[in-house]
């Protein structure tokens, strides 16, 4: 019997979380061959492509997306061209897989999903902490029941990060291009975490904070004003009445090995690890037993490998496969617009303290 035809995938982006994630990610799914790779530079493109055995190499991400030969392609790119290349692609008539945050604002990302729909392909979100073992078996037991009707959500993600004297983010060229500090970089993932294990969230608000200081641009060498948000904070409400607040920080001592996701109900409280699936940790706590118990999850859990990336990636490629995402865990484009809706309620009420009632997405 001849082997079954292996589908064909483009990168654009040629940085470091292509070459952990998205290249290697999608050379470990038996049907699946990256065929070429979309970088600003030549050379170092190039060179990333001869590391990972991809043949090919553009520095157009318009060349890459017209290719007739590919059947999807993955962005990982700055946020702030997720947009013009998601919509190249689906142009093409190419399957896409996007970076998180979507885009630069809800606008944006709103006829990013209005293409995405109307193009009739597969179109996923990275969303990788949906792909730990210890956030699914936590939606699990929620959805079971074991802690009751919840009430109450919470999530963490800190550390020392950009205080250390080896740190160099902060010139404008990343604020411009990235959208901003901690808020674009990981409030997406929380809100979707929120999403994924309560539903929709209705209204937010939140604050953001910048600790003046200068670091070194790691272009220029010289010193400049760090511009984008040391600390981010939102409080919100699900369409089904349960509350939440999430915290992110990278100017705090943490708390944790990584970050949790906490949710509480009158019979306990669950407690997964935020990881890419090197820490895997789910505890649960009771009112009768406050004690921390920690939960199977399974020996794969336990290998302190970044596994999620691997999983996440590979899911795409199934779900190009079958013409559908996987609706128990995979994100589509209207899950992103939903954490776009949540980040700007949070920068809205950074500029003032109000309650922004979220889009219905």
């Amino acid at each position: 019997m001849a082997e079954p035809r292996k589908l064909r995938f483009g990168v654009i982006g040629a940085g470091g979380f292509a070459e952990i994630c998205h290249v290697p990610g999608l050379q470990t799914h038996p049907q699946a061959e990256v065929v070429a790779l979309c970088g600003r530079r030549f050379d170092h493109a190039r060179a990333m492509a001869d590391r990972l055995g991809v043949p090919d190499v553009h520095t157009d991400y318009r060349e890459l997306c017209a290719r007739d030969d590919l059947d999807a392609v993955t962005i990982t790119t700055p946020n702030a061209v997720h947009a013009e290349q998601a919509l190249a692609a689906f142009e093409n008539g190419k399957h896409v897989f996007c970076e998180k945050p979507l885009g630069m604002d809800p606008t944006q990302v709103r006829e990013m999903v209005r293409v995405a729909e109307a193009s009739g392909k597969v179109h996923q979100v990275a969303f990788t902490f949906r792909y730990t073992y210890g956030v699914q078996e936590l939606r699990r037991r929620v959805r079971a029941g074991d802690i009751g009707q919840p009430y109450y959500i919470r999530l963490q993600y800190d550390g020392w990060g950009g205080l250390r004297p080896d740190w160099k983010v902060g010139w404008r060229e990343k604020q411009d291009l990235a959208g901003g500090g901690m808020l674009y970089d990981m409030g997406s993932h929380l809100f979707d975490l929120a999403y994924f294990v309560l539903g929709p969230v209705e209204t937010a608000t939140g604050f953001l904070h910048n600790i003046p200081r200068e670091r070194t641009d790691s272009r220029s060498g010289e010193s400049t004003a760090v511009e984008t948000d040391d600390i981010a904070a939102a409080w919100f409400r699900h369409e089904n009445g349960v509350r939440g607040q999430w915290f992110m920080s990278r100017a705090t001592p943490p708390h944790t090995e990584n970050g949790y996701l906490e949710v509480i109900g009158p019979e306990g409280a669950l407690m997964a690890s935020l990881s890419r699936g090197n820490i895997e940790r789910l505890r649960v706590s009771r009112p009768s037993a406050p004690q921390w118990e920690e939960l199977p999850l399974g020996e794969a859990a336990g290998d302190g490998q970044p596994h999620a990336l691997g999983i996440m990636m590979r899911s795409f490629v199934d779900a190009c496969l079958r013409g559908r995402l996987d609706g128990d865990v995979d994100a589509p484009f209207q899950h992103g617009l939903a954490a776009q809706e949540g980040l700007a309620a949070v920068a809205q009420g950074a500029e003032g303290p109000s309650w922004v009632r979220l889009a219905d997405t």
